[in-house]
Parts: structure tokens; C-alpha cells; sequence
């Protein structure tokens, strides 16, 4: 079985592939650089803190139509892609696909972990282990199985998100009625509140996160305990659906750059043509209602099931297009490297910016609007961008896939890079073809 059309064996690097990665690993901090420079309910309601007027509004809202959720759905993608990728190349050298696929998501379980408690707590990559190992038992499914599992999936999250927000509203009105009782009030009102995840105050979380390592180390553990608790579980459907969307492109040819130019072109101009317009409107909605919990009971399966996965392919055609072009190919080339390095570049960016905003680094927490984040943004894109490929031109992995690698391979791994394991100019450039 190959994922490549034609029955050829994968290449050593995908340069499509890693540079559709690359986009998204830079693309993701948009998102999480909110969370990691103010109160954590900012994320999804710019009123509570960093400003939702004016520049700040604009910064919500063109992040809100291109990005929130887009980077995390094609990143998630890209993992179901490469879990496939890993199981054929073990596969086709003679290893176990099985043990080596689930050593690497008991690795990637523990590095999440640590992750998540020690350095940020918004971690992603003990959710992506547990739908991994999930995942494995579907890998030799044909494309057209892996596409209806995964449209299945998330209609499921959408119909969850519809119920759910029509079932408040019957609430609502019940509690609204006349002759409702006064504890049913008190029903709804205690209902409405839970509506909103449990956060401190602004104030109050600002201080904790401009303390000191234990106070901040404290709340971390915390958040990071509600996040992987109560938050997480909700998302292995879409995630899953997501994983099994990429494995099922992958297949097809899509991230490998092997369809005509013409069906990129397509799928760029349909993708962006069928959800801005929507995504615009969802937008106004949630402003005009400002961000009202019950609203986005609704908006959020809306826009993450029905719209996100087009933009998403959007995007990764736009970067497949390019990459195929040979246009620009010292930008490609230091973004392919940058998707090449995404778990080092992940994690270093969660290292970078707790330093910037925490109260153990220069404690910038709370103190920039909204759109002040972005300039922030560009300067890690640089520091990526400048940093993957030199590296990446004296050893072989990132050093955190080096390390991931080692530990679930149960001894190390060679860091430098030699000519048996340089990716061939001849296999890059037919991979870009």
C-alpha cells in the first residue's frame, strides 16, 4: 500500500508537505499568542481583555476570519498525513507500524505533559497523542472509508453544538416565562454562568501570571488540569474527524503536490469564495451580540465543522501552488524548514513567549492591547524562519524531534546530520512537482 498515486514509495521529505506544515505551525500563534499574553477568556471574547475596539476589533476579527481555528485544523490534518507516512515507511522497512506508531504517541503523550505543566498549560499535544493512538486502528482503511468516518465525526460535533444551543434557548425561555418559578430562575441563572469556563477575574489573573515561577506554576497546573480534564474530551471528535480528513487527502495526492495546478487553483478560489462571506456575518454576530455564551454555543460547530476545513485547504493550496511554482524558493525553502522543525518550533515558541509575558521573564502579561500582539507575532515568525534551516543544514532533526525520536525509539539518536540521512535534491524537487 502506498500513500503516493502510482504505487511509488514515499520520499525521504515531502517538501509540499513540510511547507504546508510550516504554515500552519507559524499560523497557530496568531491564536495562542492571545493566550499566552492575556487572561485566558480573551480568547474567545475580546471584551474581557485587550481591547475589542478600533485596531483591537480589527486584529479579533481579520485573526477570527483567516486563522482561529484553521492553523490548529490543518495542523491536525498534517498529523493524521504523517501518521500514515510513518506507518508505510515501517512498514515498508520491515518494522512494526503498530509499535513504532504507538511508542511515538506514549512519547509525544509524556513530552505533552511536561508541556503543558511546566511550560504552558494551552498544550495540544497530549490531545493529538490519545486521537493518535485512536487513530492507528483505521490507517489501512481505503481513502473513501477514512473520508465517511470523518465527515461522520464531525456531524456529530455540529449536531452536538446545534442540540446543545437549541436546548438552551428552550431554557431560556421556560426561565423567561411569567409564570416561570423562582427556582427555575435560579436554575437558569446558575446554568447561564457555568456557560462561561470557570477564569478569574482579569485583574486578578493578570497578577498571578506577572508573579513569581510558584505562583505562576500554580495556576498553570490548574489550567492545565481543567484543559486536559474537562475541555479536551469535547474535542476528540472534531480532532479525530480532522486527523482522519488529512490521512484520507494524503492518500488522494492533495499535500504531496500531485494533483493538476488547475485543482489547487479550485480548491484555493472555492475554499476562500465559500466562507468569507460567512465567516464576515459570524463575525458581526458575535459582535453585535458581544460575544454572548449562548451565541457561541452555536457559532463555534458552525464555523469549526462547516467552514474551517475549506479554508484550511484553502491555505494549504495557496502554499502548495507556490512551493510547485519554484517562485520564491528562499522563502519556500525556509518555510519547508520550519515545518520540518514544527515540534521544536511548537514547543520554542511556547519557551519564547512565556518568557516575554510571564512574571518569571520580562512580565509583559495584561500590558499590550490586542493588536500590539501581532508585531510580537512577526518577530517569532523571523526568529523561526531564520533559525530552521541554518540547523537544520548541520543536523539531522529539530532537537525536539530529535528527542522525541530518541525516546521512542528507547536510545539515541544521531544529531548530526550525514549523507545517509540528507534528503536528496533529485527526492525534493520531484516531490515538488
Amino acid at each position: 500500500m502506498s500513500a503516493l498515486p502510482g504505487g511509488a514509495p514515499p520520499p525521504a521529505r515531502i517538501a509540499t508537505l513540510d511547507a504546508v506544515r510550516g504554515v500552519a505551525v507559524m499560523g497557530i500563534l496568531l491564536l495562542n499568542i492571545v493566550s499566552f499574553a492575556l487572561p485566558a477568556y480573551a480568547y474567545v471574547d475580546p471584551d474581557f481583555a485587550g481591547g475589542a475596539s478600533g485596531a483591537n476589533w480589527w486584529a479579533w476579527a481579520i485573526v477570527y476570519v483567516l486563522a482561529d481555528g484553521k492553523m490548529r485544523g490543518l495542523f491536525t490534518m498534517l498529523f493524521g498525513a504523517s501518521t500514515l507516512l510513518v506507518a508505510e515507511r515501517a512498514l515498508a522497512g520491515g518494522a512494526s507500524p503498530a509499535r513504532v506508531h504507538h511508542a511515538r504517541m506514549a512519547s509525544l503523550f509524556a513530552i505533552g505533559l511536561v508541556h503543558a505543566y511546566l511550560i504552558w498549560a494551552g498544550d495540544i499535544l497530549t490531545l493529538y497523542a490519545v486521537c493518535g493512538a485512536l487513530l492507528f486502528a483505521l490507517w489501512r482503511w481505503p481513502a473513501r472509508l477514512l473520508a465517511g468516518a470523518a465527515a461522520g465525526l464531525l456531524m456529530w460535533q455540529l449536531a452536538v453544538g446545534v442540540l446543545d444551543y437549541i436546548d438552551t434557548r428552550r431554557f431560556e425561555a421556560v426561565a423567561a416565562a411569567p409564570n416561570a418559578s423562582e427556582a427555575v430562575r435560579a436554575q437558569w441563572a446558575s446554568y447561564r454562568a457555568a456557560l462561561v469556563p470557570p477564569h478569574p477575574p482579569a485583574a486578578s489573573e493578570i497578577a498571578t501570571y506577572r508573579g513569581g515561577w510558584r505562583e505562576i506554576a500554580s495556576a498553570r497546573a490548574r489550567e492545565a488540569t481543567f484543559l486536559e480534564t474537562q475541555v479536551m474530551p469535547g474535542m476528540l471528535p472534531e480532532t479525530l474527524g480532522l486527523m482522519l480528513l488529512g490521512m484520507t487527502l494524503f492518500r488522494a495526492g492533495f499535500f504531496s503536490g500531485a494533483w493538476p495546478r488547475r485543482a489547487y487553483w479550485g480548491v484555493a478560489i472555492g475554499g476562500y469564495a465559500l466562507t468569507i462571506p460567512p465567516y464576515a456575518v459570524l463575525a458581526l454576530w458575535l459582535t453585535r451580540t458581544r460575544f454572548d455564551p449562548i451565541v457561541l454555543i452555536l457559532s463555534e460547530p458552525l464555523h469549526l465543522v462547516l467552514l474551517r476545513p475549506w479554508m484550511a485547504l484553502a491555505h494549504a493550496a495557496l502554499v502548495i501552488l507556490l512551493v510547485t511554482s519554484a517562485r520564491a524558493r528562499w522563502l519556500t525553502a525556509r518555510i519547508a524548514a520550519a515545518g520540518r522543525m514544527a515540534f521544536s518550533n511548537y514547543l520554542g515558541t511556547s519557551i519564547v513567549c512565556t518568557s516575554l509575558f510571564y512574571g518569571y521573564g520580562l512580565g509583559w502579561f495584561g500590558r499590550l492591547e490586542r493588536w500590539q500582539l501581532y508585531p510580537v507575532v512577526l518577530a517569532v515568525w523571523a526568529l523561526m524562519l531564520l533559525w530552521s534551516k541554518p540547523w537544520l543544514g548541520r543536523f539531522a532533526y529539530g532537537p525536539c524531534e530529535w528527542l522525541w525520536r530518541s525516546i521512542a525509539r528507547g536510545r539515541w539518536q544521531p544529531m548530526r546530520r550525514s549523507r545517509n540521512c540528507e534528503p536528496s535534491a533529485k527526492a525534493l524537487a520531484s516531490a515538488s512537482q
